[in-house]
């Protein structure tokens, strides 16, 4: 039984060897992809004597040096003089003359497991290039904060975009490879599909000591902590009356509402009795700001039980209880669209907008949920810790 962890990149390079022999790989990545001794997938596989013939990098790009929502350019890579495709800019999917001089596709990105981050959406669309182009296609696979959590509503097609392309709960509680997997059979793909599993990973959702060091997948995940509350306040992008602390090292753990004091909202929030989760006043700043905001920290205590999208529902009831409708929904910048987009629906909008308790909002999607479950369990790779 093996004890030590390692991404799905350390073992691809150690199993495939053979296998890159003579052929041409393009390779789907960021900087927050590190192998166990830290070193980038790219560097890797070239330190593999793997042929490189193209990169592809995802929001925020190949280099990680774009901000949120940005588009991102083509480039040439400055020392290996290949190519450098953006799947954030003009195009979201590889064209067939991106792939075109590549016998074989790597894709290697650490995501979140949350249907909004938007990397699920280039997983899939990858998946569907490849399978178009009869093109091979390997996902070294990596953990995500919360593995065992499945929240939130299902995807209306209705409200499909890039931060909502897979029909899945906004929280699907699966890794990558895991997901390639399910979307392969869900999509029906004619793909020849290899899934590099991680070693000496439970589904866990905690940080093993041995792990590689974490790297940022986004400017704003800037720790694992941060990635398994990102769904509690991601609703703040299109609702700009509840500031997050974009660009603190707390972003997305905490927020604040002008006029509403932290201590009265944290015991608000506090009576819910949500599972896994506190609530503490914490005052903090943003760079370049003189401002000290309000604030309340999302303290998660056991992230196997925390529901990060119905925690983003019972702090929204409750703000709009202590403020009302108006101060939280119709401040200029509010985009109820794109609201609805990161929802996947717009059901969760309107009922709150109508009043609802968080409690039976919750309650809505939870058959849609069983339903995911039986799906999803088939497709999963790894099992809890043993005792």
């Amino acid at each position: 039984m093996y004890t030590c962890f390692l991404p799905g990149i350390d073992i691809l390079v150690d199993s495939k060897r053979k296998w890159f022999k003579g052929r041409r790989i393009g390779l789907v990545s960021h900087p927050a992809a590190v192998s166990s001794s830290g070193a980038p997938s790219f560097q890797v596989l070239l330190n593999a004597g793997v042929r490189l013939t193209a990169l592809f990098g995802p929001e925020h790009g190949f280099f990680g040096t774009e901000t949120a929502g940005e588009p991102v350019g083509n480039k040439i890579h400055p020392q290996l003089g290949i190519p450098v495709y953006s799947l954030y800019g003009k195009n979201r999917r590889p064209l067939p003359s991106m792939l075109k001089n590549i016998d074989a596709i790597v894709f290697d990105l650490q995501d979140l497991g949350a249907r909004p981050y938007t990397y699920v959406s280039t997983l899939r669309y990858v998946l569907e290039a490849a399978a178009q182009e009869k093109k091979e296609l390997i996902v070294a696979d990596r953990p995500i904060p919360l593995p065992r959590i499945i929240d939130g509503p299902m995807l209306d097609k209705n409200f499909s975009s890039f931060v909502g392309s897979v029909s899945a709960p906004m929280h699907y509680g699966m890794t990558p490879g895991e997901t390639a997997g399910w979307l392969k059979q869900s999509l029906s793909l004619d793909l020849d599909l290899t899934v590099i599993p991680m070693r000496g990973y439970f589904r866990q959702s905690t940080r093993g000591k041995n792990w590689p060091p974490w790297i940022p997948p986004s400017p704003g995940i800037r720790s694992w902590e941060t990635g398994g509350c990102y769904l509690a306040t991601v609703f703040a992008e299109a609702v700009p009356a509840i500031n997050i602390g974009r660009n603190s090292n707390l972003v997305f753990q905490v927020f604040s509402v002008p006029g509403i004091k932290s201590p009265a909202l944290c015991k608000c929030l506090s009576r819910r009795n949500f599972p896994g989760v506190n609530f503490y006043p914490h005052p903090y700043k943003i760079p370049g700001e003189n401002n000290i905001y309000d604030g309340v920290r999302i303290a998660v205590h056991d992230p196997d039980c925390f529901r990060p999208v119905s925690t983003s529902v019972a702090i929204l009831a409750t703000l709009q209880e202590l403020c009302g409708l108006k101060k939280i929904w119709c401040q200029a910048g509010t985009r109820e669209d794109f609201f609805d987009k990161l929802y996947g629906t717009d059901q969760v909008r309107l009922a709150l907008q109508a009043g609802e308790p968080a409690e039976t909002i919750i309650r809505s999607w939870q058959s849609s949920i069983s339903a995911f479950k039986s799906i999803r369990k088939s497709f999963l790779l790894y099992k809890a810790r043993p005792g």
